[in-house]
């Protein structure tokens, strides 16, 4: 997204979200929507089968460079997204982004400081970031 559709969006929820005001309403519905979305990743493997998961630990050598770990490891999912799947997580996702933004407001927080704060310390720290 670019920053003035982040701002566009944020300003957007801003005006539409009318029921959820409450701070702690927005809380529960961001962890609600948080669910749906592994609930719909959920259903594309156990109900739909689109896609397969097949977890097991990660090997990789410690010794190995990062790019040869990086390259080792794997998503443990198999298989595509059909598009009803594909359809219904991104709708999911998009919920998820509506009450981020709608806490965002309501803690007034700019969600394109928020995404730009974010890529710089991923820039920064790189492969350390989330480690």
């Amino acid at each position: 997204m670019s920053t003035l559709s982040l701002q566009a969006f944020q300003d957007q929820v801003s005006e539409l979200l009318l029921r959820h005001r409450s701070l702690i309403d927005v809380l529960s519905k961001t962890g609600q929507a948080g669910a749906s979305v592994n609930r719909a990743v959920s259903k594309a493997i156990t109900e739909c089968g689109c896609i397969e998961l097949h977890a097991t630990k990660q090997q990789y050598a410690p010794e190995s460079g990062i790019s040869q770990a990086k390259g080792s490891l794997e998503t443990h999912v198999e298989g595509e997204l059909c598009e009803n799947c594909k359809e219904v997580i991104s709708s999911e996702l998009g919920r998820n982004l509506f009450y981020m933004s709608a806490l965002c407001n309501l803690l007034d927080i700019n969600m394109e400081e928020v995404v730009n704060h974010e890529s710089q310390k991923c820039s920064t720290l790189g492969m350390f970031n989330l480690s």
